[in-house]
């Protein structure tokens, strides 16, 4: 009976396998053809295209430096330096945006034993692709040639939606969702949440904050952000949406702006990646991290970091269901903004129809956070954070091991299919005072929104404790 099994799912994965070579062979077809088609409708519509990542072109530090745009090395690190005097890191834009070979060309460049040109160490050029360069452009209001006015990308772009919800007034601050103690006594600490990938504020106010005690209220103020580029919050045309960017709008619309000193962070996926990033900028400052479903994947030895979590994150399968939406999401620049306009661009219809479809029955705020985001904030966020994160994360950790005392608790779903719960093990490899909690029957997003009292519970005695 093991046996026949055994030989059962042996034919199932090959079957996959097959299966998804042929899909993924006409997805890389039809991307090539939407590139097409999305630049003569961005002509049309915006009198211009923005150079896509498909393209395989890229800029020299000299060529790069027309423009006002000057690429290069200080002290190691590479930068790109612009005439508002600000500086992007090329470290935090991930090569994943523009280095993504076509199933083919990656089957092929597996059979070879040398590394591709972008990972052998040593090399000593500065390069940048061209979409970012002509990105920076349009940023600082400049073109490349002669220095003379570049025409700024619209925001929201044709295909974006334009609703107020999704476009808000204050494009320099996050919107805050902000409960403090009904009284207005003074406050002892702090407490902000982080949503996950194409999500909102809306994961936690609507499930996990309803259910914290009045006890916890009265001593602590809380705060659920939408990041950057999500929910109600300014998705900019011309951003990154590299982590230093996430993380300082997260710092100038809650830790600045409303004067938080002592903190705990309770964050879901993604967000876990920004929650330990603001760990390691304000030691002193946070008492604890909570980490639920982090998607933290080492990366072996001789590996490029973010190809690989690349094809671990997104493996080109079509089964399960779940790893194929995410192979769409990271492959496939213009197949994403298509799903993008499809849904987003349209959400209220969307979600009007699902209302009344269930006859108002159902709340429907994990739409809208699924809903509310535009192609550019959502394709960014995915590589400059996700895959860009790859080797970020074993810093980040480890100043959390060494340098920070906070507690650190870890929750994953066991039936987890986006994330295994090997992330989270990972986590406490790394950070042996980690408390892992693996959670049987729930997955990536059950894990919070089916036990939500639970959790409130859980997390109230791990700001308790830190008093």
């Amino acid at each position: 009976m093991a046996a026949a099994r055994s030989a059962l799912a042996s034919a199932g994965r090959a079957a996959n396998e097959a299966v998804s070579l042929v899909v993924f062979m006409l997805l890389d077809v039809v991307e090539v053809l939407l590139c097409v088609v999305y630049k003569v409708a961005d002509y049309m519509l915006e009198g211009a295209w923005r150079p896509c990542y498909c393209s395989s072109s890229s800029s020299s530090g000299a060529a790069a430096a027309s423009g006002k745009i000057v690429v290069s090395e200080r002290g190691g690190s590479k930068v790109v330096s612009m005439l508002s005097s600000t500086k992007l890191h090329l470290e935090d834009i991930s090569d994943t945006l523009y280095t993504r070979p076509s199933v083919l060309a990656g089957a092929a460049s597996a059979t070879r034993s040398s590394p591709p040109p972008s990972s052998r160490r040593g090399a000593t050029t500065v390069t940048v692709h061209s979409a970012i360069v002509q990105m920076l452009r349009g940023k600082i209001g400049v073109d490349g040639e002669g220095g003379k006015q570049h025409k700024p990308y619209p925001s929201p772009r044709w295909s974006d939606c334009h609703c107020a919800n999704c476009n808000p007034a204050d494009a320099g601050r996050l919107f805050v969702h902000v409960e403090a103690p009904p009284d207005g006594a003074a406050t002892e600490e702090d407490v902000l949440f982080i949503h996950g990938f194409i999500s909102s504020s809306g994961f936690w106010t609507e499930r996990v904050l309803p259910n914290v005690s009045r006890g916890a209220r009265a001593r602590r103020r809380l705060f659920a952000v939408d990041l950057l580029g999500f929910g109600r919050s300014p998705k900019p045309a011309d951003s990154l949406y590299t982590l230093r960017e996430h993380v300082e709008m997260i710092e100038r619309s809650v830790i600045e702006r409303h004067g938080v000193k002592s903190f705990h962070i309770v964050a879901h996926s993604l967000g876990s990646i920004l929650a330990l990033a603001l760990a390691v900028k304000y030691p002193a400052a946070v008492r604890s991290l909570t980490l639920v479903a982090p998607p933290y994947f080492p990366v072996p030895r001789g590996e490029v970091g973010t190809q690989y979590v690349l094809r671990t994150v997104a493996p080109r399968r079509v089964w399960p269901a779940i790893a194929f939406g995410a192979s769409v999401a990271c492959w496939y620049e213009h197949l994403s903004r298509t799903v993008s306009i499809v849904l987003c661009k349209h959400h209220r219809l969307w979600e009007l129809a699902f209302r009344v479809f269930t006859f108002y029955r159902v709340r429907t705020y994990l739409m809208d956070g699924f809903f509310c985001h535009t192609h550019i904030a959502s394709w960014h966020t995915l590589h400059n954070i996700i895959c860009g994160s790859a080797g970020k994360i074993d810093k980040c950790l480890e100043i959390v091991r060494d340098q920070l005392t906070c507690d650190v608790t870890v929750y994953h779903g066991r039936d987890d299919e986006l994330l295994p719960v090997q992330c989270s093990y990972a986590v406490k490899s790394k950070i042996p005072r980690a408390r892992v909690k693996v959670i049987d029957g729930k997955d990536h997003v059950t894990i919070v929104v089916k036990r939500q009292k639970e959790l409130a519970m859980e997390l109230e005695e791990i700001w308790n404790r830190q008093r």
